[in-house]
């Protein structure tokens, strides 16, 4: 299982996951400029490393998050949460054009809930947590 998870990694990582993993940088980028944005930014940069390598890896809830989190969120979706999700969506629709392409593609819209809520959740590696979404 693990060379399986590792050769889907390095597909991943030439088809799609480098400019996935450039779109959150760039984002966690935008997000440092100012001091009030930088817990944004470094969710974005931690997205960043879960885009570029997600096989073996999966999103859990954070059994401590609460109303910060939320709000966090909320805020995260208005201003870069949908434009990642887009990213994804764009990236999945042009994936699976092809049959090799399905399983990026799918694993690409299960990136979509990390894009979009970053705060109370954690990327753990596959069957270290019960998952909640797991690639």
């Amino acid at each position: 299982m693990t060379l399986l998870r590792f050769i889907l990694n390095v597909i991943w990582l030439f088809v799609a996951g480098f400019w996935l993993a450039v779109g959150y940088a760039l984002a966690g980028v935008l997000c440092c400029l100012l001091i009030v944005t930088i817990p944004f930014g470094v969710a974005s940069f931690r997205m960043a490393s879960y885009a570029l390598w997600p096989f073996g890896r999966t999103l859990v809830r954070k059994p401590g998050a609460g109303t910060g989190s939320t709000i966090g969120n909320i805020i995260w979706i208005i201003v870069a949460g949908w434009w990642l999700a887009l990213e994804h969506i764009a990236t999945a629709i042009g994936l699976a054009v092809t049959i090799i392409g399905i399983p990026m593609a799918w694993a690409s819209l299960k990136l979509i809930p990390v894009a979009l809520a970053p705060f109370g959740n954690e990327i753990v590696p596959v069957g270290t947590q019960r998952s909640t979404w797991g690639i």
